[in-house]
């Protein structure tokens, strides 16, 4: 009976129906949260758990069918390695290894030269949970509040791994905060479900908001567009707008999933404590949405985007390769393991790289402004619109650059179009990297050099 009513939803939406049943699972997602809040809340422990664990099941059933079992797999044997190796060095890295070849082989053999929605989206969530229960050693105030008393049941880890709210596509959060949720500690009423419902219509709405831009005007910036020879036809800047507009409203995609984590807020676990007298609901935010809508710079697009994985991965990698004594090589580990966990496609490897290109330009070009007092005073001055302006046209059309692999995958695409544009965001970045330490020599004094690197 659900089959054709997809199947003609999806017709009528023009989506694929993957998308129709996975935007329905997050939706979902509400109504579980009310039926904890208003049932379950002073329930046992081992009713929310299997509460968690079946509505988590129902979900992966109806979008993967029988492939749910990849996950049952992955979340049993890790809770083998948590209580046969407890948190040792050896059940860190048994659980790395495997979590992650698991996900890999699952890329290697379910890869296609399309973006499908099949188990391997959900699993990469996942593979970061399972990976995160067994790294418990604490190494600095952040990571010491993801630490674990001790090792979780298997309720517990099954629940932790399956909680409607961030199976699908996250947000990430610690064993250690679902542990808080069950036991009712997230909550800004002591003893009661929390006043939470607000906060999450606030953030549902504006979850749609994005959703419907995407739906509106997606259709008009498609991927394929980008191949075809009408767009290299294209006069010169026509096919760099068009990469502009197609990178900005094709990020809504994830967006728009990531914002409609009001389920975490309904349910409680996106409490955050108070801060100046307030209580906060964004401890599962995944987008800062107004730094990503008015940002002029790189660094603040990726600091308001997919917030959770990046706190993972610089807590659980970046951070711990403080032995390393080189902050440049920790974020170039870092990206490299970013890039595998996307998966195994030549796009990504594109992508990160280039990430890591284009941050330290920006960087460079930042350095520059603070120590010339003449560009400080321009960028301070009544021209600061203009100026504003052309940084958000030259982010945006660079946004959208990298991001060209990262949805195209296979090198034989991306090169198409990258050629089609006269690799000019490469020749961009490359000659800024060359000229910005030459002008920062011509422009500021040695001696405001110099006190800017005793600062």
């Amino acid at each position: 009976m659900a089959a054709p009513l997809l199947e003609k939803l999806s017709e009528s939406l023009g989506s694929p129906e993957p998308a129709i049943r996975l935007i329905l699972s997050v939706l979902v997602g509400y109504p579980f949260a009310l039926v904890y809040r208003w049932f379950l809340f002073y329930q046992p422990a081992t009713v929310v758990h299997l509460f968690h664990i079946c509505s988590g099941l129902a979900l992966a059933a109806f979008n993967f069918g029988s492939q749910l079992y990849h996950s049952a797999v992955c979340v049993f044997v890790q809770f083998l390695m948590l209580r046969l190796m407890g948190r040792t060095v050896t059940g860190v890295l048994s659980s790395f290894t495997f979590q992650m070849l698991y996900l890999l082989a699952g890329y290697y053999y379910t890869a296609t030269e399309e973006y499908d929605i099949k188990w391997t989206m959900p699993h990469c969530v996942l593979t970061l949970k399972l990976i995160g229960e067994s790294i418990t050693s604490q190494l600095s105030a952040d990571q010491a509040k993801a630490a674990l008393p001790s090792v979780p049941t298997l309720l517990e880890v099954f629940g932790f791994s399956y909680f409607y709210g961030g199976f699908l596509v996250g947000p990430q959060f610690t064993m250690r905060n679902y542990q808080k949720l069950v036991s009712r500690e997230l909550t800004d009423c002591p003893g009661k479900p929390p006043n939470s419902v607000v906060p999450a219509l606030k953030r549902f709405a504006l979850g749609f908001l994005c959703l419907a831009m995407y739906a509106i005007f997606s259709p008009s910036f498609p991927d394929t567009y980008l191949l075809t020879d009408e767009y290299e036809a294209q006069p010169f800047w026509y096919r760099c707008v068009f990469i502009l507009l197609w990178g900005k409203f094709m990020l809504y995609k994830y967006v728009s999933c990531w914002v409609i984590e009001g389920v975490c807020i309904l349910a409680g676990l996106g409490y955050n404590g108070v801060v100046n007298g307030k209580h906060q609901w964004d401890a599962c935010a995944n987008m800062k949405v107004w730094l990503f809508e008015t940002t002029p710079l790189f660094g603040g697009t990726i600091a308001s985007f997919n917030i959770n994985t990046n706190a993972w991965a610089a807590r659980h990698v970046f951070k711990r390769l403080k032995f390393l004594g080189n902050k440049t090589l920790s974020h170039v580990a870092t990206l490299l393991f970013l890039t595998i966990w996307h998966g195994l496609h030549s796009g990504y490897i594109l992508c990160f790289s280039m990430e890591f290109f284009i941050i330290t330009v920006e960087r460079q070009a930042q350095a520059l402004v603070l120590d010339s007092p003449l560009l400080t005073s321009l960028a301070n001055s009544h021209f600061y619109p203009f100026v504003y302006i052309v940084q958000q046209f030259i982010h945006w059309l660079f946004m959208g650059y990298p991001l060209v692999p990262f949805c195209l995958f296979t090198y034989d695409k991306w090169l198409k179009v990258y050629s089609s544009v006269y690799f000019c965001g490469h020749l961009f970045f490359l000659v800024a990297y060359l000229i910005l330490p030459f002008l920062r020599i011509t422009l500021v004094p040695k001696k405001d050099r110099r006190e800017k690197k005793q600062d």
